[in-house]
C-alpha cells in the first residue's frame, strides 16, 4: 500500500494538507491475469457499487462471476452467430431436473482460466477457494434424470453441438439436511432464495419474525449512508 498526497503546505495562505488517499497497489502479472483482475474491479466498482477495501467475500464472488460470464457470453454470441451463418440444426433439450452443480469452477476449468483466475484474485488478497464456498449448489432434481440432463449438455457443448437446455425455474431444490441427535432432518433448500440472496451481502439482511409465527422473512438492510443510494 502508498500514499499519496495533493496539495502543498502554506501558512500564510491558510490552506491545510489534504489528508492522506490510499492508492491500491498491484503486483505485476501474466497480461491474461491483469486483464481478468481489471475486469473484476470494474465489476467490484460498477456492478456491486463498493471498492476493494470495503468488499466482502459476497462482492468478491459477484464481481468474479460477472468477469467470467462476459468472457462466457462472448464466446456464445460467437457461436450463435457462426450457427446462424452455417444454417445449422439446433438441439432443444428439454427436462424437469438440472443437476448441474457449481458452476464457477466448472466453467474456469471449461475456459482454461483456472490459473488466470485465481493469479488474478491472489494479486488482490482473495481466495478463489473461498469464493467457490459461497456459491448455491444447484441440485434442482432428485436424481438420476438430472445427472443425464446436465450429461447430456457438458457432452453436446463438447462436441461443438449447438443446444439448448430448458427447465423449471425451481424456488426449492433437493433439500437441505440437518442432523440432530444422529438423526437427519430434512428441511427446504431455497436455492432461488440462496441466488438472489448472493447479489446482497448477508450482513446486509436482517430476519423479520412476525409476532406468534416461526417463520422469518428477510429484507435487505437499510443502507448506512443514505445519500449513495
Amino acid at each position: 500500500m502508498s500514499w499519496i498526497f495533493s496539495g502543498r503546505t502554506d501558512a500564510n495562505s491558510g490552506w491545510e494538507m489534504p489528508k492522506p488517499s490510499q492508492v491500491l497497489t498491484l503486483p505485476t502479472l501474466h497480461p491474461h491475469a491483469a486483464e481478468l483482475r481489471a475486469a473484476i474491479l470494474n465489476k467490484l466498482t460498477y456492478s456491486c457499487s463498493t471498492t476493494p477495501s470495503n468488499a466482502g467475500p459476497y462482492d468478491w464472488y459477484i464481481a468474479t462471476v460477472l468477469a467470467i460470464r462476459d468472457r462466457m457470453v462472448d464466446r456464445w454470441l460467437e457461436s450463435e452467430q457462426r450457427t446462424e451463418r452455417k444454417h445449422s440444426k439446433r438441439v432443444y433439450y428439454l427436462s424437469i431436473e438440472f443437476l448441474i452443480g457449481r458452476l464457477l469452477f466448472d466453467s474456469l476449468i471449461n475456459l482454461r482460466m483456472l490459473g488466470t483466475a485465481r493469479a488474478a484474485l491472489a494479486s488482490l488478497d482473495v481466495d478463489l477457494d473461498q469464493l467457490r464456498k459461497l456459491e448455491p449448489d444447484a441440485a434442482l432434481g432428485n436424481g438420476g434424470l438430472g445427472r443425464l440432463a446436465a450429461c447430456y449438455m457438458d457432452s453436446m457443448a463438447a462436441l461443438a453441438v449447438p443446444s439448448y437446455g430448458y427447465g423449471i425455474r425451481y424456488e426449492h431444490g433437493l433439500f437441505m439436511q440437518q442432523i440432530h441427535d444422529g438423526w437427519q432432518h430434512e428441511l427446504p433448500e431455497r436455492f432461488l432464495a440462496a441466488t438472489e440472496r448472493s447479489r446482497r451481502p448477508p450482513e446486509e439482511l436482517l430476519e423479520l419474525r412476525a409476532p406468534g409465527h416461526g417463520i422469518g422473512l428477510e429484507v435487505a438492510r437499510p443502507p448506512a449512508h443514505p445519500a449513495a443510494t
